[in-house]
């Protein structure tokens, strides 16, 4: 549900989920061509390159000349592309900061716990975790109450 919210609450209007999608992975992955940005997605090259178009088209994304192939077109973010990222990062932080001040300590100290597990499981699979949401449920866990 805050996922969907936040989607819609973009600046440019509601972003699709593989826009948020490519939006993020071409922050992580700066001036990708259409094959690897497809790759990164698991998308077709047909759906990446459309795709590509509408971002384009809303000034979400620019594309360059790719400076190691003739042949090849980079993907960029814009400006506006970075800056509906971050808007809809703080709009998504402030809706879940509103869900967590309803929690009670033992509620909160139950859900750090969780989130520990969470990332400890995922690391045993080989999973990559974001440093940002490992530091964000180090913050969270820190900042609980501790029982004895």
């Amino acid at each position: 549900m805050l996922w969907g919210r936040g989607q819609e609450a973009a600046p440019s209007g509601p972003v699709s989920p593989s826009q948020l999608r490519a939006l993020t992975t071409l922050e992580g992955q700066e001036g990708l061509n259409l094959r690897a940005l497809g790759e990164a997605l698991g998308t077709r090259p047909s759906s990446v390159s459309r795709l590509c178009d509408r971002l384009e088209a809303a000034g979400l994304v620019e594309r360059y000349p790719s400076t190691t192939s003739r042949r090849e077109i980079e993907v960029r973010l814009s400006r506006r592309g970075r800056a509906v990222l971050a808007e809809f990062r703080a709009f998504r932080a402030r809706e879940v900061e509103t869900v967590l001040q309803e929690m009670s300590l033992s509620q909160l100290a139950a859900l750090a716990e969780g989130l520990e597990a969470f990332q400890a499981a995922a690391a045993n699979l080989g999973l990559a975790v974001e440093a940002s949401g490992q530091e964000r449920s180090a913050d969270i866990a820190q900042s609980l109450p501790h029982t004895g």
